[in-house]
């Protein structure tokens, strides 16, 4: 993982907000997901390889890729919102480049272009070795809309 500074760390309120809305998701702790950095714009979502979240190859299935992908693009986009706004994935494209091997893999979410609605997010996910060896293994691009949070 890359060592964090203090000007390329979300503030403690935003990363709050991030890591209290990943809690509740229950596919991400059914699949041993967790957040490894929280940036404005920018979010890392690691997954440990277990069997569960193989395919019949041994390899990391490609829905465990793409889950992690979707979230890790919708909390860069959920980074960059107000306090009173939520977001919903309106689609994504994820391309499978090399088998997904590793001791885990990454998903990196990154804005390219926040708007008032609409925010589009490059995904990419990355098979990591105990040594740190990286490699590509999924591409792809999201977009994502901003929605006012439902009064409670």
């Amino acid at each position: 993982m890359e060592d964090q500074t203090q000007q390329d760390q979300a503030s403690p309120e935003v990363q709050k907000r991030i890591q209290d809305s990943f809690d509740r998701q229950g596919l991400m702790a059914h699949l041993g997901a967790r957040i490894s950095r929280i940036a404005p714009g920018r979010v890392q979502i690691m997954l440990p390889a277990r069997p569960e979240v193989t395919q019949q190859h041994g390899y990391f299935h490609a829905g465990a890729t793409s889950a992690i992908a979707d979230s890790a693009g919708g909390y860069a986009a959920y980074t960059l919102f107000p306090e009173s706004a939520e977001v919903l994935t309106v689609e994504y494209k994820i391309n499978l480049l090399a088998p997904a091997t590793g001791d885990y893999i990454e998903a990196v979410g990154t804005v390219l272009k926040s708007g008032r609605t609409l925010t589009v997010c490059q995904l990419e996910v990355f098979g990591v070795q105990k040594d740190g060896a990286r490699k590509l293994v999924a591409n792809g691009q999201q977009t994502l809309i901003r929605v006012n949070r439902p009064e409670q």
